[in-house]
């Protein structure tokens, strides 16, 4: 029968509950569907089967259908000893980190079959997971089988009491907690968040100095993790075999209780072990069986009733925590205590009804919602751990530093997973947030997922671009690890901690292999007028350096095994002759080459580009010279050029100089273009330095020429000869040198490019460069010149000229820095090391983005600063140095992201300058706003989620 009157109440019910739902739904308390679901999950799977909160979606709704099979299928199995044992052995295979194991193992197997090896990134699990893991799984697994069977089997069953086997194993069990509770908090810097522990080291500056100093803490982290990952789970698992309501087989609370219990003996072993001990004390202090505890509860119900209660006391005082800071950073804040005194005194005067409302939603686990993060409490809907819909790491706002993060993550892993193994961090918590701090970076760490001797987590990284906001809480970020690590020798041997009422706790810091950011002012370096004279002598030899260098690699790249049939017959080589027309100079080819009859490229540092007068000046420097059929760049023309009549074609008029972008000249003066003979080399292993034919053209007059000729070092030409690696196979290869040294053709090609290079570096005027003029080129802005069009219809030449002078500027700096070059061989290893371990170009190249991914030891850019008028360089270094890491209170990160997404959903406040987005120091409400996930957020890193090994 149809209870009537049950229905009518229900139907009142709810009929007043609807006329609420819209104002829930205002208030940001009805939760979404899709968000409703995952909480369920989460929270079924955590305290009613005993899993974690999964990193992405997917994994969560797989675990959660295999964990309830396995809850489900116990309930059916006849056999006692069966019971325990598929237990014992689900549980620990659902802790481990299966997908990542099954992928890796996989991978394994299809790299041996196709004979490769594995290329992973350094977070993949496929490097992680070796055979020895595999097989100490395996171990473990078969020994945890061994003990719970056998206990079962054999061991006597009775009731807990003082002298039982399972009171005895609870004893060891509390001593186990207690030890492992007092190597925990010796290893971070603060016990209990408040006390400095006196054993943690007092300052160190260097990563080697700090590492000597925490020895003691590692060998007391190995101890622990041996504790956690062997010792504890063992004897919980003895505690379990030997209880007594294992008995009662066809129970749904036992199967539900202790398919549960042996599954938290992996999956979060301190939290299992914090409620064994519970339940073991209870047991011992209440041996009244009549009581309700333990006439109606079995061992495994009373595990999960402490564990919820566990869960829920510790969200209560995160909640009551934050709550109290929010009502401490709108006092304490003098813009806003006029009106917000009014909201403080409210809170206090009606405390027990915001008790009530903390209690509810630590009851829902939802987040307790600060409206616009002021002191006015309200409960946010119920959501998953990761707060935010979508798969993490896949979206940030990616900017030109997010290179930055993108290379110090892999060694950030690898020092988390010594600083979690050992227990730095506190308790491993999924939901968990980490800050961590090194000169201009913020990294944001949050814990996805935990399993036996695995986390999994997220890392964000937060804009460079200090803004007033980010500026002011960085500063307090700095203030509170400043207090905790760089505390001095004599200080108290205890100290307290001085921002205990922040939202950030210090933890630890993690030495971590990235790049150290110096930025240096240049003012009576780059400016000094002795500095850039001796600029322009250096830029030859380093042009003659990288040039060899370039020609020496290139051959041997193309050398082939082989020679050659033809490698008795002479090479026909073209040669841009010095003096080859008996013609005197005229006084226009001076004239032409001064800068008033070129292009205006003025001083201007703020100029984009060099501009080029327009009108006649312009027109008339396209015209050619009478009688000269222009032709197309690059080609052979064979018309009638200079004497030569139409239709015939000498030998010479194949070679003939294209007069392409010449200043114009009156008829009749014309100057004698450089001829072009054929031409051998007088050494046979000279081809192996020899240009590349195009570099070989001729688009100078003469007199240019021949007058920065002069300038060519030919001792230091020689010298870099002799220092070539490309000869040294050769048997004779110091004759080799020699021969090449004395072949004038050779050397007459490398003038040629050189000083081509050099005059297109400095533009018509020879004078000592300005540094404006030093920075356009540095930039790769070029001034016009006779050669510009020739030059950058070379890219690679273009190239190798614009690296030239950057390490020429490089090389100034240094000199003025660190002392003069003494000689050839110091200048030599100088330019080495600018090769191997050196990037230097412009912060907005491509190339220095590839530089910093592949690490290389040193990176350098040129700047100007407009503000204060200053030239700047900027200098990166790689090197393995200390970040320091602190703890954030978790609700209080998710109730501003609560505030975040109903302020900005449902309150649809667009204002970018709103309250709550502004800098506080005790909420860090700024940061935390930053490290939501996009839209709402905007960090510029996130990375996918990374799984640690705490092996």
């Amino acid at each position: 029968m149809v209870n009537i009157p049950v229905l009518e109440q229900m139907n009142q019910i709810l009929h007043i509950l609807f006329i609420f739902l819209p104002f829930l739904w205002a208030l940001g308390t009805l939760p979404p569907p899709d968000a409703l679901f995952l909480w369920a999950m989460e929270q079924v799977l955590e305290f009613g089967l005993g899993g974690s909160s999964m990193s992405t979606h997917l994994r969560l709704l797989i675990m959660f259908i295999i964990s309830t099979g396995t809850a489900v299928t116990s309930y059916f199995i006849p056999s006692t000893v069966g019971v325990v044992l598929f237990m014992t052995g689900l549980g620990f295979l659902l802790s481990l980190n299966l997908s990542e194991m099954v992928f890796g193992f996989k991978h394994s197997v299809t790299g041996h079959r196709v004979g490769t090896k594995s290329k992973a990134l350094p977070n993949s699990s496929e490097k992680q997971f070796t055979w020895k893991e595999y097989l100490f799984y395996s171990i473990v697994l078969v020994l945890a089988l061994l003990e719970t069977g056998l206990l079962h089997h054999f061991a006597g069953f009775s009731q807990i009491s003082k002298n039982s086997p399972q009171a005895i194993v609870g004893y060891i069990l509390m001593i186990l907690f207690i030890i492992l509770w007092i190597l925990k908090e010796i290893q971070s810097v603060y016990i209990f968040g408040i006390f400095r522990n006196p054993i943690y080291p007092k300052h160190a500056q260097t990563v080697t100095l700090f590492l000597e100093k925490q020895t003691k803490l590692m060998k007391i982290g190995v101890v622990r993790r041996i504790l956690i990952n062997l010792v504890s789970p063992f004897a919980m698992i003895a505690f379990l075999s030997l209880d007594s309501s294992l008995q009662g087989l066809h129970s749904v609370s036992v199967s539900i209780g202790f398919t549960r219990a042996f599954r938290m003996v992996w999956q979060n072993t301190e939290n299992a072990l914090l409620e064994t001990v519970i339940v073991s004390a209870v047991h011992l202090l209440i041996s009244n069986t009549d009581i309700w505890w333990n006439r109606n509860l079995d061992t495994g119900i009373r595990l999960l009733l402490v564990g919820i209660m566990r869960d829920r006391l510790i969200q209560f005082i995160s909640k009551l925590q934050f709550a109290v800071t929010v009502l401490l950073a709108s006092w304490t804040e003098k813009k806003r205590r006029k009106s917000t005194t009014t909201l403080c005194v409210l809170n206090i005067v009606f405390s027990p009804f915001m008790l009530v409302f903390m209690v509810f939603s630590t009851l829902l686990s939802s987040p307790l919602l600060p409206l616009f993060t002021l002191p006015l409490f309200l409960v946010g809907f119920p959501r998953p751990i990761q707060s935010w819909p979508g798969v993490v790491g896949t979206t940030a706002c990616v900017c030109a530093d997010t290179v930055y993060y993108y290379q110090m993550v892999p060694s950030l892993n690898t020092a988390l997973q010594s600083a979690m193994a050992a227990g730095s961090l506190g308790l491993l918590l999924p939901g968990s947030h980490y800050l961590g701090r090194f000169q201009d970076r913020l990294i944001w760490i949050m814990i996805l997922e935990c399993g036996y001797t695995y986390c999994c987590i997220n890392i964000k990284g937060l804009e460079l671009q200090e803004t007033s906001c980010h500026t002011a809480e960085a500063r307090r970020v700095d203030e509170v690890f400043e207090g905790a690590f760089e505390q001095e020798e004599y200080a108290r041997v205890c100290s307290i901690n001085e921002h205990f009422g922040n939202v950030l706790t210090p933890c630890t810091v993690l030495p971590v292999k990235l790049y150290s950011d110096a930025r240096n002012v240049l003012s009576g370096i780059i400016d000094s007028h002795d500095n850039l004279k001796e600029f322009k002598g250096d830029l030859v030899k380093v042009l003659v350096w990288i040039l060899l260098q370039y020609c020496s690699r290139r051959s041997n790249v193309q050398e082939n095994v082989h020679k050659t049939e033809n490698k008795g017959k002479a090479s026909l080589i073209i040669l841009p002759a010095l003096n080859t027309s008996p013609q005197t100079e005229s006084p226009e080819d001076t004239d032409s080459l001064n800068s008033e009859n070129l292009d205006d490229w003025s001083d201007d540092v703020f100029g984009e580009e060099p501009t080029i007068k327009k009108g006649k000046e312009e027109r008339d420097q396209l015209k050619v010279l009478p009688g000269i059929n222009l032709p197309i760049p690059g080609s052979v023309e064979s018309q009638r050029v200079g004497k030569h009549s139409a239709g015939t074609v000498t030998e010479d008029s194949l070679y003939q100089a294209v007069a392409l972008g010449y200043p114009a000249t009156d008829k009749g003066k014309q100057e004698a273009m450089a001829y072009i003979p054929l031409m051998e080399f007088s050494c046979s292993h000279s081809h192996l330095l020899s240009l590349p034919e195009e570099w070989i053209s001729n688009c100078l007059p003469n007199s240019k020429v021949k007058e920065m000729s002069s300038l060519f070092p030919e001792d230091w030409y020689h010298f870099v000869l002799r220092q070539l690696e490309c000869f040294h196979s050769e048997e004779n290869a110091s004759d080799v040198v020699e021969e090449i040294a004395k072949d004038r053709v050779l050397k007459d090609f490398y003038v040629h490019a050189v000083m081509t290079c050099y005059f297109s570096l400095f533009g018509v005027d020879n004078m000592i460069p300005s540094p404006g003029h030093i920075l356009r080129v540095y930039s790769g802005v070029f001034p016009w010149s006779l050669a510009l069009d020739w030059l950058t219809e070379k890219p690679e030449l273009f190239q190798l000229a614009l690296k030239a002078f950057r390490y020429t500027l490089k090389l100034m700096i240094d000199k003025v820095s660190l002392g003069p070059i003494e000689d050839f061989k110091e200048l030599t290893n100088c330019l080495e090391e600018y090769e191997s371990d050196w990037y230097i170009g412009l912060v907005s190249d491509e190339k220095w983005k590839e530089a910093i991914l592949q690490e290389k030891p040193y990176l350098f850019s040129l700047g100007y600063d407009p503000n204060m008028g200053v030239y700047t360089g900027r200098v990166l270094t790689l090197q393995e140095l200390l970040i320091q890491v602190g703890k954030l209170n978790a609700e209080a990160v998710r109730g501003q992201w609560a505030n975040l997404s109903w302020e900005l959903l449902y309150a649809t406040n667009d204002d970018e300058e709103r309250y709550s987005i502004q800098a506080h120091p005790l909420l860090l409400r700024n940061l935390t706003v930053q490290a939501a996930d996009p839209p709402l957020g905007y960090p510029i890193y996130s990375s996918k989620p990374l799984h640690i090994h705490l092996f």
